[in-house]
């Protein structure tokens, strides 16, 4: 394996390198620095926590060498906020020793704070999408001297509806310029999304697309109800020196909410919730104190699943399964990080075992089950959930098969009833004749 010397890394990046105890590159930086250096477009294929950000910014920090100018000659295109600030941060910590100028926006406060930040010139922009257009339609950042285009994420950008973004995006950006694409996941879409904005590119895939890390330790409990998964995660969370730094994703805030009032009450150490209804500064407040150890365990929806950068988070746990397959991947990526172990737990509900099983074929692994301890309160489903499971079920079953009718296709019949009326059944008498005959018989 080459070491960050024989890439050619900048004297300034080796030692802040060595500050923040990177000894040796990983695989993705070790094949992506060299081809990035060289100027070729790069389409690069790597799951979450493998070092893909260090893999395109350092060569990046290569070619910049030093400040230069007003405008950014590098775009770093990100889907999210958090991802934003995350690799904001990367920027600022990599260039400690070295003058190169970096900005990070994106929604969710006033664009004038990000005009104010680009201003004095910048090397680095890494934007949101939205937030890009906003300063640039308000004329407070030109591209004109754009030398390097990253899109990061791409498989989210496509998910979150950016394409559009991304198209006016190329009408303004110079032609001649070096593209890089870096992706978690790789399906037909990302593949399209490839041949429009690459040229000839060098593709690196260091695992095969969505492969978990392979130092994330997964299992799965099945739980027959919300108030199971409730009891067995109070349970877990019982033992504060494994469960030291805990991520909880859930589906929805409504979840995460119910989850929190729980957690706050029985768990010790510090909690937060993160969701789409909190707060910018909320948000980044408490994703800082969560990297910092403040916080104990993080609730969060997917919103943070991506561009959490935090290396000794012991566990993952998945309340509820994501909606999408490969969030599965992104979300145990947060754990098992920087080369430490990590352990991924997930609770499945008897209507989320579908989803389970296409999760272990997007990872091409079967993931282990274990019993749910005795001492963990299992309550009888209430009548409302298990329908809802049931309802769920016959959906599943309908997709992998149109014709099934489903338990809940047909009216139910009493015990013995046959399924059609007898055809010598008697009709039924009118209430006149009804009312007439009770009273002749008095």
């Amino acid at each position: 394996m080459a070491t960050f010397e024989e890439l050619k890394i900048n004297k300034s990046i080796l030692k802040a390198l060595e500050e923040i105890g990177f000894e040796k590159p990983t695989p993705i930086q070790e094949q992506a620095i060299p081809i990035i250096r060289s100027g070729l477009d790069v389409l690069g294929i790597a799951q979450t926590g493998t070092g893909k950000t260090a893999a395109y910014l350092l060569p990046i920090f290569a070619k910049l060498v030093k400040a230069e100018g007003e405008d950014p000659r590098v775009l770093i295109l990100v889907p999210t906020r958090e991802l934003s600030i995350q690799v904001g941060e990367d920027i600022e910590e990599l260039t400690t020793y070295s003058n190169i100028r970096h900005a990070a926006v994106y929604g969710g406060i006033g664009w004038t704070k990000h005009a104010d930040m680009i201003k004095p010139g910048i090397d680095i922009l890494v934007a949101t999408p939205g937030r890009l257009w906003d300063l640039y339609k308000a004329g407070a950042v030109s591209l004109k001297k754009l030398k390097t285009l990253v899109i990061d994420e791409a498989d989210r950008m496509l998910d979150m509806g950016f394409m559009p973004q991304i198209r006016q995006l190329l009408e303004i950006i110079p032609v001649k310029r070096q593209n890089l694409l870096f992706s978690a996941t790789f399906n037909e879409s990302v593949e399209e999304m490839s041949h429009e904005f690459l040229d000839f590119p060098e593709r690196i895939e260091i695992a095969p697309s969505a492969t978990p890390a392979q130092l994330v330790q997964q299992c799965y409990y099945k739980v027959p109800n919300f108030k199971t998964k409730l009891n067995l995660l109070q349970y877990l969370l019982l033992d504060e020196e494994t469960f030291s730094r805990v991520i909880i994703f859930v589906r929805t805030k409504e979840n995460a909410e119910s989850v929190y009032k729980i957690i706050k009450r029985k768990a010790e150490g510090q909690k937060r919730i993160l969701h789409s209804n909190k707060g910018q500064n909320t948000r980044i407040n408490a994703i800082n104190a969560f990297k910092d150890g403040d916080i104990r365990i993080l609730i969060s929806t997917d919103v943070s699943a991506r561009g959490l950068d935090v290396s000794m988070i012991s566990h993952v746990i998945n309340f509820d399964l994501p909606q999408r397959y490969e969030d599965y991947v992104h979300r145990i990526g947060r754990t098992a990080r920087a080369n430490n172990i990590g352990e991924a737990i997930t609770l499945v509900n008897p209507a989320e075992e579908y989803h389970l099983r296409k999760i272990e074929k997007v990872i091409r692994m079967e993931i282990p089950m274990k019993e749910i301890p005795a001492e963990v309160e299992i309550p009888p489903t209430p009548k409302p959930e298990n329908q809802e499971q049931l309802r769920e079920i016959d959906r599943q079953k309908k997709l992998e098969d149109p014709t099934f009718q489903g338990a809940f296709h047909e009216k139910k019949r009493r015990p013995g009833e046959s399924r059609n009326k007898p055809t010598n059944a008697p009709k039924h008498l009118s209430k006149t004749k009804k009312f007439r005959k009770g009273r002749g018989s008095r």
